[in-house]
């Protein structure tokens, strides 16, 4: 259980792969523009990252080493594939909208680097798990950016659900900022690096102030009774 959780603080904190490693940033700057957007590719990542690890790590002793990352990017591309006809089945205008990202999951260096790195070495539930857990992560961190975003450039939240759900949605976008005429460099690409670099401080800052609190803790833990 200690692994388990382990990987589920590692996905969503301590290894993030947006905030942290600061990998797959094409799609992170380029589709926030949305929180809707964001969400929609993080979860599609993650659906891909967790069935790449779960298929990858029982053959993992049958693979040569010397032709691995072509087999393991064969595997995610299929499965990308299926992702992507998919999402056109039945969310088609949020296809259209995502557009070429969907293909670009297959280069994507947070799927192959979780595979090669995670998958190739454990076995294939926590091999899963990871893959998960590190989709779910960065799916927080797109949907968060776009979110900001959205709010500060449009001065609405959620818009884009009827992409996803139909007409029927749209009653559901909440108008954040009312008479809001927009703040273009928020929606631009700029403004998607600005966003990031705040939710990075953020996280940083947290991870100090937790960290200094732990050491102040055991300080006074481990100090002698006078």
């Amino acid at each position: 259980m200690n692994a388990y959780k382990e990987i589920v603080e590692n996905g969503f904190w301590k290894q993030n792969p947006a905030a942290v490693q600061l990998l797959g940033l094409c799609p992170t700057l380029a589709v926030t523009t949305t929180a809707v957007n964001g969400l929609s590719l993080g979860i599609a990542t993650a659906l891909v990252m967790a069935a790449a690890n779960g298929a990858v790590s029982p053959v993992r002793r049958f693979v040569p080493s010397e032709i691995r990352v072509p087999i393991f990017i064969l595997v995610i591309a299929s499965l990308v594939t299926v992702i992507d006809l998919s999402i056109n089945a039945f969310a088609q205008p949020l296809h259209k909208v995502l557009g070429i990202f969907i293909p670009l999951i297959v280069v994507n260096c947070i799927v192959l680097a979780r595979v090669e790195s995670f998958a190739a070495k454990n076995p294939t539930l926590p091999s899963m798990i990871d893959g998960l857990m590190m989709g779910l992560g960065l799916s927080l961190v797109l949907a968060l950016l776009g979110a900001m975003r959205e709010v500060i450039g449009k001065g609405t939240l959620f818009s884009g659900l009827d992409l996803v759900f139909g007409a029927a949605a749209k009653p559901f976008v909440l108008t954040v900022i009312p008479d809001y005429h927009g703040f273009l460099l928020a929606v631009l690409p700029p403004g998607a690096f600005l966003g990031l670099g705040v939710l990075i401080a953020v996280r940083n800052w947290v991870e100090m102030k937790r960290v200094a609190s732990a050491a102040a803790t055991s300080t006074l833990s481990t100090s002698p009774i006078h």
